[in-house]
């Protein structure tokens, strides 16, 4: 079994996923920094996590609130200093944690030294680091922008007469990786931090680095849908593997891709080790699984179903099998909070949401991603007015709508559980004046209810707590490989209440159960040997085993037996 899996140290390890901006302030202006992250590292460490995934920290104008990078070798003048980053990075290898940064290289800043030089003439030697489509050609074919008030990723530049490429904000404008100095850059880019310690990237919608420079109307095959339009460039695998030869596999190094677009059946075109290109990726399918079809950001009325959240997880781990690796989590800076939208953030259900869906992640195969405050249950914030908002996407969304007339409290209202911001309010650590993330107005507002609980000073003293739980449960996946690299199988298909698995090798069985019903529900699981059984953890009185193999579970609940 493990021979197989070749174990590796980013397949066992644990990520902690930190959005500095709302993570700790240290300075003042509400505004989280790398001081505030070392100031957190004990207790970071204290989690029991392995790896810390950093949100970009690089030199920015913060259109899309760093993911517009201005100087790639450079520290957000926000977030601290060279110097501050080199302390924190110090003081994470001191403590043992590894540290992944975001690679932001689809689109920079248009405040970008390349872009200022690339627009001011078409002969400029940086003029094609970007895509630029000549006015004299007419307007250039459709291309949808995720951040575009408009939703036109072509923007006119009046100063060379021609549009340039921007499948984000205006601001972001698309690098031009058919140009080999463009992938020089960042392949050097890479090298520099790389050198100074870090241990790998989780790479901004890589899919969509490859463009057919020819910019054919979108083919009738993709349904009038841009994004696996996108992520489906035809270069794409030539690039990534040239990014391994060239840089990737000279390190010890830890990849995991952003997989916008990537249907299951191109999986292992990207993570097949044989294949040379990354180590993972996320994929997308559960983040769907709310939504409209076709609308990524608006919330479906009616509610999703346990049968469908067991098949994409069944399903993708079944790719991941024999070949590759795969990535779990639930939830991160780009979707609302966890317990929110996938549990029961309701005073009553909130604990057991929390630690079931921690219980969850924690013993699926797959590397593990935690978004900070999830250890605490942080819960959706559900902003009542526009004015509350600072995420772009919310934004010009907004802008949109009220152009074409539309309904506006019916947004605000989809937001509410559909926003990313949800996920970006800062980390609740006490019961002090603005949850103890800073002493002054904090950049985007924090939830109230840092009051009632959801706080690390008050949950690190009471045992049952979520944060406690959290630390348990990694110790259990930590103490049983098992629960890395063994089999998965699913029972229980079409059970709509409870979501049951086994996890095996050759020496130890698994038995996962997990309620997502509001009410006590009941599962029988007679093809299973409980003859040996013994409980390893639960989040709440766990039941006794009965002759008859039939299970109820609380609201919520989570438990796991050892089987033998």
């Amino acid at each position: 079994m493990e021979e197989r899996a070749k174990r590796k140290w980013w397949k066992e390890g644990i990520v902690y996923q930190i959005y500095p901006r709302s993570f700790q302030d240290t300075t003042g202006n509400g505004i989280g920094d790398l001081k505030g992250i070392i100031h957190r590292l004990d207790y970071i460490k204290s989690l029991g996590v392995d790896i810390v995934w950093l949100n970009p920290i690089y030199k920015s104008p913060n259109d899309d609130h760093g993911y517009d990078i201005s100087d790639y070798r450079g520290i957000m003048e926000e977030f601290g200093t060279m110097a501050d980053f080199d302390e924190l990075l110090k003081g994470m290898k001191q403590r043992g944690l590894k540290l992944v940064m975001d690679l932001v290289v689809n689109h920079s800043s248009d405040e970008h030294p390349w872009f200022k030089e690339s627009r001011k003439s078409c002969d400029n030697p940086y003029r094609n680091y970007y895509h630029w489509w000549p006015a004299e050609k007419g307007k250039p074919p459709k291309r949808w922008s995720f951040f575009d008030i408009e939703e036109n990723a072509w923007k006119y530049d009046p100063s060379t007469k021609a549009y340039y490429l921007h499948c984000f904000s205006e601001k972001q404008p698309d690098l031009n990786w058919e140009n080999s100095k463009v992938r020089q850059e960042i392949y050097d880019l890479m090298k520099f931090w790389f050198d100074k310690g870090v241990n790998g990237f989780r790479m901004d919608v890589i899919s969509f680095i490859s463009k057919d420079t020819d910019f054919p109307e979108l083919p009738e095959e993709y349904g009038g849908d841009f994004i696996p339009y996108y992520a489906n460039g035809p270069r794409l695998h030539e690039y990534l593997h040239e990014m391994n030869k060239e840089v990737l596999s000279n390190y010890d190094v830890m990849t995991v891709g952003e997989g916008t677009g990537i249907s299951i059946e191109r999986a292992l075109d990207f993570v097949n080790e044989d294949r040379e290109e990354l180590n993972m990726f996320f994929h997308f399918d559960l983040m769907d699984l709310d939504r409209e079809p076709g609308q990524m950001f608006t919330m479906r009325k009616e509610k999703w179903k346990l049968t469908d959240f067991k098949r994409i997880h069944s399903q993708w781990d079944s790719i991941f099998a024999q070949k590759g690796w795969g990535s779990i989590y639930l939830n991160n800076h780009d979707f609302p909070r966890a317990v929110s939208r996938w549990g029961n953030d309701s005073k009553a259900y909130w604990h057991n949401s929390a630690t079931m869906l921690q219980t969850f992640v924690l013993t699926m195969r797959g590397t593990p991603y935690f978004l900070y405050g999830e250890e605490i249950g942080m819960t959706n914030i559900k902003f009542n007015d526009i004015s509350d908002y600072r995420d772009i996407n919310t934004l010009n969304r907004y802008e949109t709508l009220k152009n074409e007339g539309g309904d506006l409290e019916a947004f605000i209202q989809n937001e509410k559980h559909a926003s990313r911001d949800n996920a970006r309010t800062p980390m609740q650590w006490d019961l002090s004046k603005n949850a103890g993330f800073t002493k002054e107005r904090p950049w985007i507002g924090i939830n109230g209810n840092y009051e009632e609980g959801i706080n690390v000073m008050t949950q690190e003293s009471e045992e049952d707590s979520v944060l406690n739980y959290f630390r348990r449960m990694i110790g259990v996946r930590k103490s049983n490989t098992t629960l890395i690299y063994g089999d998965y199988t699913l029972l229980a298909p079409k059970n709509e209440d409870i979501y049951a698995y086994t996890r095996s090798d050759s020496k130890n069985t698994f038995l996962v159960l997990l309620s997502f019903s509001i009410e006590q529900a009941e599962i029988n699981l007679k093809e299973l040997d409980f003859e040996h059984a013994r409980l390893i953890i639960s989040n709440a009185e766990a039941a006794e085993l009965k002759k008859d193999t039939r299970f109820a579970l609380e609201p919520y609940q989570a438990v796991i037996y050892q089987l033998h």
